[in-house]
Order: C-alpha cells, then structure tokens, then sequence
C-alpha cells in the first residue's frame, strides 16, 4: 500500500475510535523497552523477553527449543558423501539412459553437451556406528557421530538454479521476497534472550562461490524486528555495535531513552509497527553492546574444546568457529542459529575441490553435535546440515580417469539432523541405482520445514500472518510431517 494512503486509512480508524485510544500504543512500548518496565511481567519466568512470541505457541509440547541450521551453500554431491552407489563403478563412462533420466530440464550448463556420461564416485565408503550408515571417507569426523544423525536420502526440491534454490529453502517460496524460516520461527515462538537476537547469522570468512544475499535472513513481510542480525568476523561482531570516540555507555542510555520517547509520540499518531520495532531493535542494540563482547570471548574455553573443534575454532570467521559461536549462542537462548559456509558447487574439478570443502566443515560439524550432547543440549537443539541440491550422477564437461564435474539436481540429494526430537541412528528414504530419482519416502522442502516447526512445537499450517488480503505461511499450501523422522 501506498504510505499516504495507509495513513489516511490508519487516521480514518483513528478517529472511529478517538484519541483516547491512544493510550493502549503506550502500554504495547511498555513491552517493548528495558526491563525495568516489564520485569513484574515477566517475574515468574525470570527472564525479560522483548520479543515474546504468540499467545498459544508453541500449538503443543515441543521437543527442540532451537535449531542451528548449518547450511552447504552450491549443493554438495550426495553419491560422493552419503548416497553409496557401488553398481556405477562398472558403468563409469557409459551414458545414463534416457529411462532414468526422464526428460529432466537441465541448465545450461549441461543441455547442449552431446552426451551425459556416467562419473561414478572415486572415493570409498565405509559403514558406520550401531546404525550401519554409509558414510565417505571425505567426513571421517561425520561418520563417528553416524549413530546421532537422521540421514535422509530422499530431499528433493523445485528450483534448479542456485538463487531460487536457496530462497526457497529459506522462505519456502522460489521469488525473493517472502519471510526467512527463522524470522516466521523469532516472530512465532519470540525470543528466549534478553540481550541477544532470536535470529544469528554467520557466514565462513573468505569461502568462495555463489553469493548469499541478506534478503535470504530477512523478515519479508513481518516486521523487521525478526529479521537476522548478521555476525561479522573482522571488526565490530555486529555492525555499529561500538559507541563512537567520546560517546560512553551513559551518554548512549540517556540518547535512546530520549529517542525512544521522540518515537513513542509518533507511534501514537501512525500507529506504525514499524515505529515499535526501531524503538525495540534499538533497545538490543544497547543490550547487545554488553552481551555479544561475552559471547565472542572465547577465553574461558578449555583446551579440550578447542582440540574438540579443530585448530580453526580458534581463527575467526572459520566455519569451525562459527560453529563454537553456534554452541555459545544456543546457551545463550537464541532460538536460531545459521551458518551459512559456500564453495560446494563442482561444475569441475570436482576430485579437488569437494575434498577441500569437506575438509574444512567435517570437524566443526561433527564437534558441534557432540558438544552439545556432552552438554546435555542436544536433546533440545535441532542442528540440520545441507545444501539447496544435490549433483547429477553424469559427468558436466570431459570426463577422465582422475577428473569430473557434476551439474545442479533437485532430483534427489542428502541432507542429516541431529537432537531436537529426531530419530538418531537412522537413514530415511532411497534413490534408484544411478542417485537420479527418488524411489522411495520422498522428503519435499516443504515437509523438511512442517518437520522442523512441528519439533518446534509448532503446527505449520496454524502459523500464519496476514499480508494483502491473504494468509501467509512458510509451507505456503503444502507440507507434511515426515513422521519417519520422529523419536
């Protein structure tokens, strides 16, 4: 809607309900400012929630209160990390059948190539652990935690492209614009912090490929207040977090009360959400000044964590550190956490590179998961590990006896879970013979994301939020509960 024509709308109401309404805008800023204003509400859980969530949510009894989303930005090769296809060994060279391949749109990257050579994967598998998963050598450190894992096979999604692949994933919608899953889950279910947003983002320093966005973390349509506050590895953590030379913490305190009231006056007048969420974002922001120095201050870890994660737990901005950060802040309440690490798109060189990118995730993956079940946290954290696709079994470009690429599949392609209410030592779902389809227990992002809310303590089809006439939600008109997945 235009601006001036919301305000002439909001005004018309306005006056339906006269100037003394106003005072119900003055008790909602109550809520939203420091803790001395809300702390009798807010005794008897002994926290202060600026952001509470929806009266009624969690819909029932949840089994996670968190989720670190781990996410593989480019699509890693699924029959190279955990989708084992012996039976291509003997086949490598040959042309996948056209039986298999059914007519499947390519990009184009590979539609013109003359044929589609079969590149079987050159590194070796091993069952793992009680559940007897299959597992690459290229995720040692995976495959000891293979009994804690939920793998599923059987993903698939709609997009083919790495942009609208990746939004979809995010916003379950393929056109940008819509709200990010951890914004409907801050939004929803509200913070558990008093200091800290109810949605991180971290992104591994200097990894290479596909850019990401911040529309990808954003809140769309909700107010921006859910929108995921980006972590820096080089300066400020957060941006602006510093008070400028001269500025100390008093003076700050004394500029945002007097700029909370300043706002406060025109939130009565317009009636803005907008106008409630900088009066709130800029309360954090304060609180924020305190609490994330403690958070990045990784002094008081032991040596034995640090051994845990790997040497590059202690070099900001690595994958390895973002994922310490990740365990710091579950303990801190927020409620999600994403790391974002890139370069996992082998359109060549794939023997090379894949190795490079494993190497650089395995450890920290895997130490997250066990840091967290030595801490008695992972029965309560849902860590999801994935890209936004998978790659095709066939060969893009020349094959050779020590070389290959692979295109973008949303076909078919693997992803695990860990903690948080899902079945441990389990492998759901299976592929045909050549990683192509799907064949059995097929898993659409839609019923990946009912799965996560519905752990969440949140029915999917009952979160929604009003936008243009229209009920919005994250699993839009879709979604199911994969019920395999559930302890």
């Amino acid at each position: 809607m235009d601006p001036r024509q919301e305000h002439a709308s909001l005004m018309t109401r306005r006056h339906f309900f006269g100037r003394g309404a106003a005072g119900l805008g003055t008790a909602a800023l109550a809520s939203l400012l420091g803790p001395d204003l809300n702390a009798a509400t807010e005794a008897s859980s002994g926290i202060q929630r600026p952001f509470p969530g929806l009266s009624g949510m969690p819909h029932f009894a949840p089994k996670a209160k968190r989720v670190i989303w781990l996410f593989q930005s480019g699509g890693p090769s699924q029959m190279d990390l955990f989708d084992y296809k012996p039976g291509l060994d003997t086949l490598r060279g040959s042309e996948l059948p056209d039986s298999i391949r059914q007519g499947q749109r390519l990009t184009g990257m590979t539609a013109t190539q003359e044929g589609f050579p079969i590149a079987n994967s050159i590194f070796k598998f091993a069952r793992h652990g009680e559940s007897g998963a299959w597992v690459s050598e290229l995720l040692p450190e995976t495959a000891k935690i293979a009994d804690d894992l939920c793998i599923v096979r059987s993903m698939h999604t709609e997009a083919i492209n790495h942009d609208p692949a990746i939004t979809f994933f995010q916003t379950g919608f393929q056109i940008a614009g819509r709200p990010s899953i951890g914004s409907w889950l801050a939004y929803g279910l509200g913070s558990e912090s008093a200091d800290l947003p109810a949605f991180v983002v971290m992104m591994t320093k200097g990894a290479g490929g596909q850019p990401l966005y911040d529309r990808l973390w954003g809140s769309g349509f909700l107010p921006t207040k859910y929108q995921g506050v980006k972590f820096r590895s080089v300066g400020d953590p957060v941006l602006y977090l510093s008070d400028p030379p001269g500025f100390d913490a008093e003076q700050r305190r004394t500029y945002l009360d007097a700029l909370a009231e300043l706002n406060g006056i025109k939130y009565e007048q317009f009636a803005d959400p907008e106008i409630a969420t900088r009066i709130a974002q800029y309360e954090m922001a304060f609180r924020m000044q305190t609490s994330v120095p403690d958070l990045t201050d990784l002094s008081d870890e032991s040596p034995r964590t640090f051994k845990l994660y790997g040497e590059d737990s202690q070099k900001p901005g690595t994958f390895a550190a973002n994922c310490l950060l990740a365990r710091r802040l579950a303990e801190r309440g927020v409620r999600f956490i994403q790391l974002f690490h890139r370069g996992w798109d082998q359109h060549g060189d794939l023997p090379k590179a894949l190795p490079k990118r494993c190497a650089e995730t395995d450890q920290g993956a895997a130490a997250l998961v066990q840091d967290l079940k030595e801490r008695g946290m992972l029965d309560e954290t849902l860590v999801i590990w994935g890209g936004e696709f998978g790659r095709t079994v066939y060969c893009q470009g020349r094959l050779t006896d020590d070389d290959y690429g692979r295109d973008h599949h949303p076909r078919c392609f693997t992803m695990w879970m860990a903690g948080g209410g899902v079945k441990p030592g389990t492998t759901i779902g299976e592929t045909d013979d050549f990683s192509y389809n799907v064949v059995r227990d097929p898993v659409h992002v839609h019923d990946l994301h009912a799965t996560v809310l519905h752990l969440l303590g949140v029915d999917h089809t009952k979160l929604t939020f009003k936008y243009q006439g229209r009920n919005f939600r994250l699993t839009d008109v879709h979604g199911n509960v994969v019920k395999q997945m559930l302890a």
